[in-house]
């Protein structure tokens, strides 16, 4: 199901950025030398399929792709203006730091990307945590939105 966000209520993502700030993590937009870097992540710990849709993200002066960063390593990623334009996604977290805030951070500080660029709404495409999105940034589900944009995919299994 797509969700429906009003990127004019959004809550503010300082606070998140600032919390995470004092546990050694920085979100920050990603960079265009560490396009491989990333890439590598997102292969990983999710999907090639996503690897790919994050490509569109670097072809803006300014890439649309955050990365939350501790150490010098990447811990999370989201994308937006990547999929199709004023969508949100796709985004990840790295297992070992789930439930500490990195995704709330990311997709609030995410969503301000597209406020910023002008958008009104923004849409979370086929969402996952729909509670968690809904809870988090007053999304709305949007009827018979399945399979969306998403349909006909070719299957993302490579040999």
């Amino acid at each position: 199901m797509d969700l429906l966000v009003p990127l004019y209520r959004l809550p503010p993502a300082a606070p998140l950025l600032e919390k995470l700030g004092k546990e050694g993590i920085r979100v920050r937009r990603a960079r265009n030398y560490e396009k491989t870097v990333l890439r590598i992540f997102v292969e990983k710990h999710f999907t090639v399929g996503w690897a790919d849709e994050i490509e569109a993200g670097y072809r803006h002066m300014e890439p649309s792709i955050l990365v939350a960063v501790r150490e010098k390593k990447v811990i999370g990623f989201a994308a937006y203006d990547c999929t199709r334009r004023g969508y949100f996604g796709p985004t990840g977290v790295d297992e070992a730091y789930r439930g500490k805030g990195v995704g709330k951070a990311l997709l609030v500080a995410a969503l301000e990307g597209l406020y910023q660029r002008g958008y009104a709404y923004g849409i979370i495409g086929f969402a996952g945590p729909i509670d968690f999105y809904v809870k988090t940034v007053n999304a709305i589900p949007i009827p018979n939105s399945e399979p969306g944009i998403f349909e006909d995919m070719l299957d993302q299994k490579t040999e």
